[in-house]
């Protein structure tokens, strides 16, 4: 290989392809491409971007991405690596989850200047009338061949009801539609949708004597053998009111040395080699693994181009007073603000407050008692310096960034205190 699938081939972004796919992108400019996306989530997952990180590097040859909202296979749902049958959601609450998605893909995509477009299947698949569409597609689909894609023999034992039987037809149908709409002759996916794909060259070689192409990335699962984008507490989501920036960010920071050099190819725009290529960041990152200087460029990188470069700057502030015990004197309130979502806040107002009153009410202490006790002792920190006198009362010069105090109990226990405004 050679070119753009060589770059996808090294980033890890090709499973399989079907044959003369390399000569069609380098011999057709621009290709139109297309992947879909059905919005059944209020937003899109780490895990989603891979198949939009395919779409950002073929743009970015100068091929023409096309994202496929499901606003009709949505009503449908997809059996693709699903054991069990997705509840249906009703058409306002898909929509809702729709324009969600679509703002977020914004920060990948240039959608200016016709550079990539939306398009939704509700469009056609709504309207179809469903004799016409038997007769016109699903007389090119044998049940035979169908029972023998993955998608469908992993669920026969467990059970799949017709409506889900029918997606691949769906699918299929979806590609020869931007075939002939937008000239579309390429879909990308999961791996888990070859067969979906297939299907589609399928039916539009036979309706249309065209030849089209698929291309599918590998299902990514991190070295402990989680599924990529989930963590403890659950998926990590683009959207800030589902998983904060803050931890969005720590999520890339924690990424396992095992892991980061293949979430670097994956989903940072660094070129393989030179000054500020992946190689040398992963053998600067070999040398001394633990300073996580690659995950730090790459949870700098991905916070930024997900929630903005303010809201980066913000949490890497935030992240530093926690883990670093940098001065909080030099935090901005936005920062403060990032803290008081992640650790216990309290609001805390009177002109005569003691540090002990402080404690108690942070909730590092249940009772002055001990309190006092855990401050004669050197536990209690005021903007991360030692504190020992229980009784010397909080002054203007302790409220930082507009009315922010920050306690900490020990080496971690830490609490925020709030002057209402």
């Amino acid at each position: 290989m050679s070119g753009l699938l060589a770059e996808l081939q090294w980033r890890g972004l090709v499973q399989e392809a079907t044959p003369g796919l390399e000569d069609h992108l380098e011999r057709q400019r621009p290709v139109t491409v297309y992947c879909g996306f059905d919005p059944t989530a209020p937003s899109l997952q780490i895990g989603n971007l891979v198949p939009v990180m395919l779409l950002h590097h073929l743009q970015r040859a100068g091929h023409r991405p096309i994202v496929l909202m499901g606003g009709g296979t949505g009503l449908i749902g997809d059996p693709s690596g699903k054991r069990t049958e997705r509840p249906l959601l009703a058409p306002e609450e898909l929509h809702a989850n729709l324009e969600r998605q679509r703002a977020q893909l914004a920060g990948f995509l240039d959608f200016t200047a016709d550079r990539a477009t939306l398009a939704n299947n509700a469009d056609w698949l709504v309207p179809e009338r469903l004799v016409d569409f038997l007769r016109t597609v699903g007389k090119h689909f044998t049940i035979n061949v169908m029972l023998q894609k993955e998608s469908v023999k992993a669920r026969l034992d467990a059970g799949l009801s017709f409506t889900e039987f029918s997606y691949m037809l769906l699918q299929a149908y979806d590609f020869l539609q931007l075939f002939r709409r937008e000239g579309c002759t390429l879909q990308v996916g999961g791996s888990d949708q070859w067969g979906n794909i297939t299907a589609g060259v399928d039916l539009i070689r036979r309706v249309e004597g065209a030849e089209v192409h698929g291309l599918v990335h590998p299902l990514m699962t991190t070295a402990a053998g989680a599924k990529l984008g989930k963590s403890e507490s659950g998926a990590i989501y683009l959207d800030p009111a589902l998983t904060s920036p803050y931890k969005f960010y720590q999520f890339w920071v924690n990424v396992d040395d095992r892991d980061v050099g293949t979430y670097l190819k994956l989903f940072s725009l660094r070129p393989k080699e030179g000054p500020e290529g992946i190689d040398p960041l992963l053998q600067m990152h070999a040398k001394d693994p633990a300073k996580r200087e690659a995950q730090h460029d790459l949870a700098d990188e991905m916070t930024e181009r997900v929630h903005g470069k303010s809201a980066r700057e913000s949490v890497v502030a935030a992240a530093a007073i926690l883990f670093s015990e940098w001065d909080p004197h030099l935090a901005k309130a936005d920062a403060f603000d990032v803290l008081a979502q992640e650790i216990p806040t309290a609001a805390l107002s009177g002109d005569s407050v003691t540090l002990l009153d402080a404690v108690v009410t942070a909730g590092l202490a249940k009772s002055k008692s001990e309190a006092r006790r855990q401050i004669e002792q050197g536990g209690v920190y005021v903007n991360q310096q030692r504190e020992s006198e229980p009784n010397r009362t909080l002054r203007p010069g302790d409220w930082l960034a507009g009315g922010n105090l920050l306690l900490r109990k020990g080496k971690k226990d830490y609490a925020l205190l709030r002057r209402p405004s």
